[in-house]
């Protein structure tokens, strides 16, 4: 999922990749999109045998083309935070009426719709602006060409470090279930749980530590279709047209 620049992805999770390949004996290659809502597309005409893909990603493609999830990260629930300036006047959420606000893409789940949703219910008007990816809500906020944006905590904690230094988390949500790790259905089985296995072993090989600690991750652990059961009881209907 295109959450941060490809280049920077690559960096962080090439390494994972070939330790997973070379683990598991099944030859990973990196693959991401230019922006989320092509991933989305490729996701919709399951394109990728693997994917990374946020909560309601999963709601959606879960059921077509029918990706099944076999991990998420351990011991994580996902909220999504808005940041601004250090430096902001802004002292609450609704000082935000009638604004335009960064977000990384419509469906973008924590870092944009439960975001949204919360603006919404507290009757604060604005005018949503989707500038590709996290990491572009972060550098946009700091240039002070939005007063605020939407986000992830492990995404704001892994942004450059001169950026995130000129930030602050202005609001965060309540908490869901984080991102799957899921398979496309024509996958076979054993393909999954050789992967899923080495995957899992990250949790306790030492060789695998520092590659973890890169992504801001505290290991792994398995999952099934019903872990996501607390997204799709929000009944969001985004993506119902892909």
């Amino acid at each position: 999922m295109p959450q941060q620049a490809a280049k920077k992805l690559a960096k962080k999770w090439g390494p994972i990749f070939q330790y997973l390949s070379k683990k598991s004996g099944v030859t990973i290659r990196f693959k991401t999109a230019p922006n989320i809502p092509e991933f989305e597309r490729r996701l919709s005409q399951g394109e990728y045998d693997l994917a990374y893909m946020n909560p309601y990603h999963y709601t959606v493609f879960g059921d077509k083309p029918g990706y099944r999830a076999f991990a998420k990260q351990k011991n994580k629930k996902i909220k999504g935070i808005m940041v601004t300036r250090k430096d902001t006047p802004l002292t609450t959420l609704k000082a935000l009426e009638g604004r335009k606000l960064a977000f990384p893409a419509p469906a973008a789940f924590a870092a944009s719709i439960l975001s949204r949703a919360h603006l919404k219910e507290i009757g604060v008007n604005f005018t949503p602006k989707y500038v590709k990816s996290h990491d572009s809500v972060y550098r946009a906020v700091a240039k002070g060409l939005f007063p605020s944006g939407g986000g992830v905590m492990r995404t704001f904690k892994n942004s450059e470090p001169e950026i995130r230094a000129q930030l602050k988390i202005f609001w965060t949500s309540n908490t869901f279930t984080p991102h799957a790790f899921a398979a496309h259905p024509d996958l076979d089985q054993a393909t999954v749980e050789k992967i899923q296995q080495a995957l899992l072993g990250m949790n306790s090989d030492p060789e695998a530590a520092a590659l973890v600690k890169a992504i801001s991750f505290k290991g792994f652990e398995a999952a099934t279709y019903s872990d996501w059961n607390d997204v799709r009881e929000l009944k969001i209907e985004l993506l119902d047209d892909l």
